[in-house]
C-alpha cells in the first residue's frame, strides 16, 4: 500500500538519482529526504513491514523499483541481533524509526581492493544512531561494517534505502581474509 508521503519520497529520490551520478552527491541530496520521511513512517508502514524474528534481524521490503535502481526496507532488530560483517556495493541511507542502532566499522588495509581473498580488515570506529537520525554510506572504497543491537538494548526499527535492489551483498570472513557474495531474498530474516 502506497501513501502520498511514500510516493513523494520515491519520486524525489528518483529525481535525485537522475540529476546526480556520484554516490556522495546522491546521499548528500537524499539524506534530508530520508530525515523528513522518518516523520511520516506511521502513515505508510504496514504491520508486515515491522514484523520481527526471534532468530535473526528481520528484513522487510517496503519498495523496490521496477528497474532495480532503488529499494527501501524496514529492518527490525531484537536485542542481540547483528548483521555479518558486510558491504553493500552501492550507496545507501539508514534512518532510525525507533530505538538505537550500533554500527561497527571496518577498514580494509590490503592493497588489493577489488580481490576477494587476501583481505586484511582492521576495526574502525563505532557509530550510535538514535531515533530520528540518518546515516549514509557510499561504495569505493567499500563501506564495510556490522550493524545491530547489543543484548541490553531494546528493539530497534530502521529504514534502509539502497541505490539498487538489495538482493545480495558481500560478507567478509575476518579470520580467513575473504569476501563472499551472498544472496538475500526481499522479505527475509538473515
Amino acid at each position: 500500500m502506497s501513501t502520498p508521503q511514500l510516493e513523494a519520497f520515491i519520486k524525489e529520490i528518483e529525481s535525485v538519482t537522475r540529476e546526480y551520478v556520484q554516490p556522495a552527491d546522491i546521499v548528500l541530496e537524499a539524506s534530508p529526504l530520508m530525515f523528513d520521511l522518518l516523520e511520516h513512517v506511521g502513515e505508510f508502514l504496514q504491520p508486515n513491514h515491522t514484523q520481527a524474528c526471534d532468530e535473526h534481524y528481520a528484513r522487510n521490503q517496503v519498495y523496490a523499483s521496477a528497474d532495480g535502481s532503488i529499494s527501501l526496507f524496514v529492518m527490525v532488530w531484537n536485542p542481540g541481533q547483528w548483521t555479518p560483517v558486510h558491504d553493500h556495493g552501492t550507496w545507501g541511507l539508514v534512518g532510525v524509526v525507533k530505538g538505537a542502532l550500533q554500527e561497527r566499522n571496518f577498514i580494509r588495509t590490503d592493497p588489493r581492493e577489488r580481490e576477494d581473498s587476501g583481505i586484511i580488515l582492521r576495526r574502525g570506529g563505532v557509530t550510535l544512531l538514535g531515533a530520528g537520525s540518518v546515516a549514509t554510506f557510499v561504495p569505493n572504497p567499500d563501506h564495510i561494517h556490522r550493524t545491530g543491537v547489543p543484548r541490553d538494548w531494546r528493539q530497534t526499527v530502521t529504514l534502509h534505502l539502497y541505490g539498487r535492489h538489495m538482493n545480495n551483498y558481500n560478507v567478509y570472513d575476518f579470520e580467513l581474509g575473504r569476501r563472499t557474495p551472498v544472496d538475500v531474498p526481499s522479505d527475509t530474516t538473515v
